[in-house]
């Protein structure tokens, strides 16, 4: 599956963006730009505000809906702003819903998914339900390379070992 135009890595966390992302991923990526694919975040003001306080010089910086990141992704879309961006989601719900309206996704990176009711701890700062798991495997066998990873320097958690995880 090849790569969304302009997208150096997908990734879920839902402190969307904060300094691991800023310090280590953007380095690691070489990427030039940010995109944060999130309703939540699109309406709120204030949360973009603070998020854009954030962002070094350089770098460049768009929150959007979930449906306006498909439309810019997709294939024959404009794409991102930068070259080379991160694309940060919330949830993985999200980034089904990215790829069902055809935003390619070769790699899905999972980095900080916090605890709820129903969740079982995968991964130190990996909190999955029963559903999400499944999304993931759906995403997996249409050619989503999906990992738990919180920094670019550590190794890469693969799905079949977060399967085994999540069962035990």
């Amino acid at each position: 599956m090849k790569e969304s135009a302009g997208v150096a890595l997908v990734r879920v966390d839902n402190r969307l963006v904060h300094g691991q992302v800023l310090e280590a991923w953007l380095p690691a990526l070489g990427a030039h730009g940010i995109l944060v694919a999130d309703d939540e975040a699109a309406g709120n003001v204030l949360a973009r505000s603070a998020m854009a306080l954030a962002i070094p010089p350089k770098v460049s910086f768009q929150v959007v809906r979930v449906d306006a990141a498909a439309e810019l992704l997709k294939p024959g879309g404009k794409g991102p702003q930068a070259a080379r961006t991160l694309l940060l989601l919330r949830d993985v719900r999200d980034a089904v819903a990215l790829h069902e309206q055809g935003v390619p996704m070769p790699k899905l990176n999972l980095g900080n998914i916090h605890f709820r009711a129903g969740r079982k701890q995968v991964a130190p700062s990996v909190f999955l339900g029963g559903d999400e798991l499944a999304a993931l495997e759906r995403l997996a066998s249409e050619g989503t390379e999906v990992e738990v990873r919180a920094v670019p320097g550590e190794p890469a958690l693969p799905l079949a070992e977060i399967k085994q995880r999540f069962r035990v």
